[in-house]
C-alpha cells in the first residue's frame, strides 16, 4: 500500500490517493475528493490503477467537491455515512465495521461531534480523519455537547490503537496518536 497526499489549494484541504500497487491488484481508493485535478488523474492513469472507491469522512462541501468529477470518470463505489452524499454506485455505512477495497483491509469508524456524517477510516496503521482529529486540535463543534461528545469518542476509539498509529487528517499535517496523546490541546 502506497498514501498519496494532494492538497486542494482554494480550501487547504488534504485529498489521499491510497493505491495497492500488487501486480495482481492495481487499484486505487481516493479518500475525501476536495478538488480533482489533472495529476489525480494522471497519478490513477500512468500508474495503471483501477479507481475502485471514494471514502467520505463526511459531508462537507469542501471535502466533496470533487466527486461529482470522480464519478462521472470512474465507476468507483462510494463510501459514506450521510445519505446525501452518494450516488448511484454506494455503500452507506453506519457505525463501526470492516469491509475489503482494494485488496485492503478498510476499518471504518463512526466518530460523531465536527458532524453527525464524521467517519474515520483505518487502513493498515494509517487513520484518515477528516476533520474529526487534526494534529494539536479536534475538529471544530456546533456545541459544548458535540465537543464533549466528539472527545471522548477519539479517546474510546483511537487513543486504544498503537502509539505508532500516523494520522492523517482533513486539513494541516500529518501526525501520530502517541502526539496526540501528548500535545492535542482538545484531548490532554
Amino acid at each position: 500500500m502506497k498514501v498519496y497526499f494532494h492538497l486542494c489549494i482554494q480550501s487547504f484541504t488534504n485529498t489521499y490517493v491510497i493505491v495497492n500497487d500488487d501486480p495482481n491488484v492495481m487499484e486505487a481508493i481516493i479518500v475525501d475528493p476536495g478538488q480533482i485535478t489533472n495529476e489525480i488523474i494522471k497519478q490513477i492513469e500512468d500508474g495503471g490503477y483501477k479507481l475502485v472507491a471514494i471514502l467520505i469522512t463526511h459531508n462537507h462541501k469542501h471535502h466533496i467537491e470533487g466527486l461529482r468529477t470522480l464519478t462521472k470518470i470512474y465507476d468507483a463505489t462510494v463510501y459514506a455515512a450521510d445519505s446525501e452524499t452518494y450516488g448511484m454506485n454506494s455503500s452507506i455505512i453506519n457505525g463501526d465495521g470492516m469491509t475489503r477495497i482494494a485488496d485492503l483491509n478498510v476499518e471504518f469508524l463512526s466518530i460523531p461531534g465536527h458532524s453527525p456524517d464524521s467517519m474515520v477510516y483505518k487502513i493498515g496503521d494509517v487513520l484518515f480523519t477528516g476533520d474529526t482529529l487534526i494534529p494539536g486540535e479536534t475538529g471544530s463543534t456546533s456545541s459544548q455537547y458535540s465537543k464533549k461528545l466528539l472527545c471522548s469518542k477519539i479517546k474510546d476509539k483511537l487513543f486504544t490503537l498503537p502509539d505508532s498509529t500516523i494520522i492523517l487528517p482533513g486539513h494541516g499535517t500529518p501526525g501520530t496518536i502517541e502526539s496526540e496523546k501528548q500535545f492535542n490541546i482538545d484531548l490532554i
